[in-house]
Parts: C-alpha cells; structure tokens; sequence
C-alpha cells in the first residue's frame, strides 16, 4: 500500500505539480526566477560552500543521467573490476563534496545576521531536502556497494516505467530502505522546486552573450559595502593616574571661565 502511494501516485503528483507550477510561475511572474544572489551580503563563507557544492552536485547528477540514458553500455563498462573501482570511488569523491559544500552553506545562513535576515522557510526546507538526499547518497555509496550497477539494473527500469505510464515496482520493491528514501526525497524536491528560488536554473541565461556590458560602479569602500572589512584592532587606553612623590594622586588641574 506505502510502496504505490509513495513510489506511484506520489511520482505522478510531483511531476505535474513541478511542470504546472513552473510555467505558471514563469507567465505570471517570470521576475521571481532568480536566485536572489546574496554574494552583496556575504561573499567569502558562500565561496567555500557555493562551489563544491556545484562542482560535486554536477558530477553526481551527470553520472545518474548517464546510467538513465544508457544503462546496458554502464553495465558493460563496469564489467572491468579496475574502472567499475574507479567509477565508484569518483563517484563517492564528487559526493562527499557537495555534502561539504551544502553543510558550508547551511552553515552560512544560520550564523550570518545578514544572510539570515532574507533567509526564507522554503529557503530552510530546500537546503534540509537536499541535505538529506546527499547524505543518503553518500550513505548508499558506502554501505551498498557498486551502486552504478545496481542503479542500472533496478532504479533504472523502474524510472523508465514511469515515463511510459506502466509503473513496475517489481525493480525497487526488494531495494534497502535507505535507496527507497533517496528515491521518495528525489520526488520531494521535485515537487518544492517550482516553489523555491532553484527555479533560476532552469532558466539559461542565453541573452548574456549578445546583451551590453554591465558597469558597476563602487561608491564607497567596496569591502565594507559587502560587510567583508577587517574588524579594528581593539585600542588599549592608558588609564594611569599620575601621583605625587608622597604617593597621592596628583589634583587635576582645574579650568576656569
């Protein structure tokens, strides 16, 4: 029962809610599709987590793209021991990054004043779903082994299954729990997508390459606009009182008008 609602109608649901929501957000209000960018808040701490996570996130979903396009030329080519290994343990590598770079970044909205004043609750949800299926990932990559064959063979079929409106469950009904739950949180994010400011990357920004230069202008210093200037070094104040030979304190000279 569990296994149809959250493998069946669920999958359904969260296709049509994302394809429906999207272009309906894209006519109505296509302005929202941004990332609404805080690099102006805080630009340092975003470095170190905006990039690994991109660069792993990227390489990890190519990888699932492939095995979806062209699983039997997968399965062909981990039949070589040596690059099935190395296949697995790329994959784990571009996996533990993105876990660093979205733990960096989850870091960075909580503990940034600035950052956390245009934080949203969808903002939250979003970075706590995504959080939750690369840990699930690296978790599969690590205790369930040679995934990329597995995948091939079992998630595959049932995805494709779906596409063709004759969902087989037969394929992922003996997977572990933990697989289960990667694929149910894939479907999750799929839903709140359209809902959430990842919509920007759907939207390829072709127009950059024809359109004028932007000239930004710095009025200021630029590193305190961005709240990234060094904090001043604490000044120590003499507070000495000078005495007299007797020890006494000396009196204060008094000014009179």
């Amino acid at each position: 029962m569990f296994d149809n609602l959250f493998y069946i109608i669920f999958p359904y649901a969260a296709i049509t809610l994302a394809l429906v929501v999207t272009v309906q957000r894209y006519r109505k209000r296509g302005f929202t599709y941004s990332s609404l960018s805080s690099q102006f808040l805080e630009s340092d701490e975003l470095f170190y987590g905006s990039v690994p996570w991109h660069i792993g996130i990227l390489v990890v979903l190519l990888g699932h793209v492939i095995g979806f396009a062209i699983p039997r030329q997968v399965l062909w080519f981990n039949g070589v021991p040596a690059r099935l290994y190395v296949l697995e343990t790329t994959a784990l590598l571009f996996g533990l990054l993105a876990l660093v770079g979205i733990v960096g970044l989850i870091v960075r909205r909580f503990t940034s004043a600035r950052i956390r004043a245009v934080t949203s609750w969808m903002d939250v949800f979003v970075l706590l779903v995504l959080l939750v299926q690369v840990v699930l990932g690296v978790y599969i990559a690590l205790f369930y082994r040679w995934g990329s064959s597995w995948y091939a063979t079992s998630a595959v079929p049932y995805l494709r299954s779906l596409f063709t409106l004759q969902p087989d469950l037969k394929m992922i009904a003996p997977l572990p729990p933990a697989v289960k739950a990667h694929i149910l949180n894939a479907f999750i994010f799929l839903a709140i997508l359209p809902f959430s400011r990842l919509v920007h990357m759907l939207v390829v920004p072709i127009h950059y390459l024809w359109r004028p230069y932007q000239i930004v202008i710095w009025n200021g210093d630029r590193r305190k606009l961005r709240g990234q200037a060094p904090r001043p070094k604490p000044r120590t104040v003499d507070t000495r009182i000078p005495v007299t030979a007797e020890g006494a304190p000396a009196p204060r000279p008094v000014v009179t008008g």
